[in-house]
């Protein structure tokens, strides 16, 4: 069967990355993608990444003010436009929804933007690490090394966010014009790109204003060693490798695997970890760190690959990981020959589509090559229209849509919550007792973390093994669109939800399985965490600066610290990277069922999500430019996209292009406008010098005002902005909703906007919360006692004991 977005137009107006990748997304599964580049081409293509992200595309060199009627021909017949303008460069260009409205009512409209589209920083410059900074992100690696103020935010986990953001929103509006006829504008922006990644702040900062005598502090949280069960160890030949043993059971496959299972014998190390003394708990860090330096890092790994339920995986560089073997096996590596680059090896497809795989096979096109071009003709009709009916856009694309989850912890979780908020009804059925995560954190936070990646469902708790339960699961697979979970192979088919088994129930149901490592690898079998796959793709050592991992560990204390900083380095990134992937495949999947009228088997793995989110390195050529490294103290990667101390608090400069440089000269370093490009280490000792001149709020206001992109980085963490912040406000970014147990809170934002905006999101939910009256819709209504004496299903108490 051909891709799902087959005879799907798409007018690429963007720059850059984030809106490249978007639209090379919808290029891989199918669409007709055109860029429209500006006289000279896209000033981005001189990342080393553009060959990746415009792969698949066609290119049409265009003055887009200039050369206006041949604009307007491309967006008559496009059924979706991509734009990164920011909202004065989009009115001056006269390329707003209402423009390309005016010309095709039909069209999805796209917008991605820095910081949204109102508000004070709505025209501040579109940088990632810009975004980080003012919005307190970087104050979460505060500590990490061994100084005062704010660290770089390495990963550009925002881009990556809002890419699968623009291709779900596009997606969702794609479906929604089927039934009513008109396109939409869908909105997005590095801002909301990182809302997934604040896992608890937002509502703990509220709570600790609540009640201070009962929630902690902000930054007296995640400042110590690790746990044991997620350790980075060094081994014999001084690598390192990442342990993501989160649940009991695996930590003790590990300690097994290490052969250290007579230490439970002893007196201290009796019961589970939260019994042990403070003191048992380091002795036992120093054991496990002393038997590892015995072997190498290949002697371990074999090991543990051998055992089969430990989760750990080396450290390895993100320029390095394009040869991973588990990537390899499973199809998420390709290689495409480029006429100038010869072959280019890179990430595939965001996931793999049994019935409607993705074609990817172009490469990226020479600037303006399509010249004359006009859309293909359509093998069918125009996909997923229809005549304009009455109805408009509702914000709430996905209403209709009935969405099962079966998943657990974090990654899996908190994309199908992206889905309830495009609208879909997500039931989340879960064992008795609830998702492990409901438990995690321990005192007041218990349960807190489980608002985040329930937000907007509904739960049920069922009992899988016992036959009733499966039968009432039946009944709910009866009638929903699509599952989603995150066991390992061959566990789902024990519990009755595999896909052979569904698909005998209801044949076009979408059954997306996402993972660790994907269903053909080597790993297939294997644990996973959020710490593995951010060591293995590299994105830890990316975050950790260049000092780490340091040169040799002569002792234990040494290795301690090291192990402290590359795990706060190996933040908890890798976990809603691969959420966003489960989301945008499942829209696939939605898209493709309501199209072509097929279900099938989708499957998505946290290697290529976090390949994805390391996207500007994951890729190798013949000469392709390095990846500018973090330097040793988290400052930043260059002296123009740099941290610096001012005479009062932090800023964070991006003056990235040559433009933005001699404008940030002429306002404030005359002296240095013809030393861009001389030594960096006299530069950043001249820009420190610069700054130390002026509080930070001065250099933002005196910055921004002449389109130079500088922000104070230190005004308060991630929880304080997204709470109190008048443009998170302005732009409905933190929405209040009604949580049965904690009452009114705000709540994270959309991580895309449809139709304008609504303001209904729905809250977290309690496990179990809606069991009764989801018994009752399935008409199990009489039996709710019943089941509920017999232990087949539950739910937890409002109040906590």
């Amino acid at each position: 069967m051909t891709p799902p977005l087959t005879d799907t137009r798409v007018l690429d107006l963007s720059t850059g990355s984030v809106g490249g990748i978007a639209a090379m997304v919808l290029a891989d599964f199918g669409a007709e993608v055109v860029k429209v580049e500006p006289i000279g081409g896209d000033p981005w293509r001189t990342l080393a990444a553009a060959p990746m992200w415009l792969r698949g595309k066609r290119s049409v060199e265009l003055d887009v003010v200039g050369e206006r009627g041949r604009l307007e021909e491309l967006i008559r017949e496009a059924d979706v436009v991509v734009s990164t303008d920011s909202p004065a460069q989009a009115q001056a260009r006269r390329l707003e929804y209402a423009d390309v409205r005016a010309l095709n009512e039909a069209a999805v409209f796209c917008s991605i933007t820095g910081f949204g589209p109102t508000g004070p920083y709505a025209e501040y410059p579109a940088y990632e690490a810009l975004v980080s900074a003012k919005s307190g992100r970087m104050l979460s690696f505060s500590g990490q090394r061994n100084r005062e103020g704010p660290g770089f935010a390495a990963v550009p986990v925002g881009a990556h966010g809002a890419s699968q953001g623009a291709v779900q929103g596009i997606l969702a509006a794609l479906i929604e014009r089927q039934r009513c006829g008109l396109g939409q504008i869908v909105e997005t922006s590095l801002l909301q790109g990182l809302m997934p990644f604040d896992l608890l702040l937002l509502l703990l900062t509220q709570l600790t204003e609540r009640e201070p005598e009962v929630y902690p502090q902000v930054f007296n949280i995640g400042g110590g060693m690790p746990t044991l069960n997620y350790h980075p160890v060094m081994t014999r030949d001084g690598r390192w490798i990442q342990l993501g043993n989160l649940l009991e059971h695996l930590f003790y496959a590990f300690m097994d695997a290490a052969d250290l299972t007579l230490l439970f014998a002893e007196e201290q190390w009796q019961g589970g970890q939260a019994e042990w003394t403070p003191e048992a708990t380091e002795e036992m860090r120093d054991r496990i760190l002393e038997r590892i330096q015995e072997k190498t890092c290949d002697e371990w790994m074999e090991i543990f690959r051998a055992q089969g339920n430990v989760a750990a995986e080396p450290f390895t560089p993100t320029h390095d990981a394009v040869d991973n073997l588990d990537m390899a096996a499973n199809g998420d590596t390709i290689t495409i020959e480029d006429p100038k680059l010869g072959p280019v090896k890179q990430v595939g497809a965001i996931a793999h589509l049994r019935e409607t795989p993705a074609e990817i096979e172009r490469p990226a096109p020479a600037i303006g090559e399509a010249i004359g071009f006009s859309w293909a003709a359509r093998n069918g009709d125009a996909p997923m229209t229809t005549s304009p009916n009455g109805a408009v856009p509702s914000g709430k694309p996905l209403d209709g849509f009935t969405v099962l989850e079966f998943a657990t912890i974090i990654a899996t979780p908190i994309g199908v919550s992206m889905l309830a908020d495009l609208g879909a009804r997500v039931i989340k059925v879960e064992p008795i007792g609830g998702d492990p995560f409901r438990g995690m954190g321990g005192g007041p936070l218990r349960g807190l973390l489980a608002a985040k990646t329930n937000a907007a469902k509904e739960s049920i708790c069922i009992n899988l093994k016992n036959p009733e339960g499966q039968a009432i699961v039946a009944d709910l697979i009866a009638q929903a669109d699509a599952i989603v979970h995150n066991y390992r192979p061959g566990v789902p088919e024990r519990l009755g939800i595999g896909y052979e088994t569904a698909k005998a129930i209801n044949p076009e149901i979408v059954w997306v399985s996402a993972n660790g490592y994907g269903p053909d690898a080597p790993g297939a079998h294997r644990p996973s965490a959020h710490p593995i796959p951010g060591a293995v793709i590299g994105g830890a050592l990316f975050q950790a600066g260049s000092a780490m991992p340091p040169a040799g560990c002569e002792t234990i204390d040494e290795i301690r610290e090291a192990s402290r900083q590359l795990m706060r380095a190996n933040e908890a990134n890798p976990d809603p990277n691969t959420g966003l992937l489960v989301a945008s495949a499942t829209l696939m999947g939605l898209y493709a069922q309501r199209r072509h009228g097929v279900g099938q088997e989708i499957y998505v793995n946290m290697l290529t999500a976090n390949a994805y989110a390391n996207s500007d390195d994951f890729l190798q050529y013949e000469g392709k430019p390095p990846r500018r490294q973090v330097d040793g103290e988290l400052y930043g990667t260059a002296p123009w996209y740099r941290l610096y101390e001012a005479s009062e608090g932090w800023v964070f400069l991006a003056a990235v292009t040559d433009e933005e440089w001699s404008a940030f000269c002429l306002e404030a370093a005359p002296e240095l406008e013809n030393r861009r490009r001389s030594d960096e280490g006299a530069l950043i000792a001249a820009l420190a010098d610069v700054f130390a001149q002026a509080p930070a709020s001065e250099w933002e206001r005196r910055l921004t005002a002449v389109g130079v992109g500088c922000v104070r980085a230190d005004a308060g963490p991630v929880g304080e902005f997204l709470s109190k912040d008048e443009h998170v406000l302005a732009n409905g970014f933190s929405p209040v909703a009604n949580h049965r147990r904690l009452g009114d809170v705000r709540r994270w934002g959309a991580l895309t906007t449809m139709a304008g905006g609504r303001d209904d999101y729905g809250p977290g939910v309690l496990a179990g919360q809606e069991t009764d009256e989801i018994l009752e819709a399935i008409g199990r209504g009489a039996e709710i006692e019943r089941l509920r004496s017999a232990g087949v299903v539950w739910s937890e108490p409002v109040e906590l004991d």
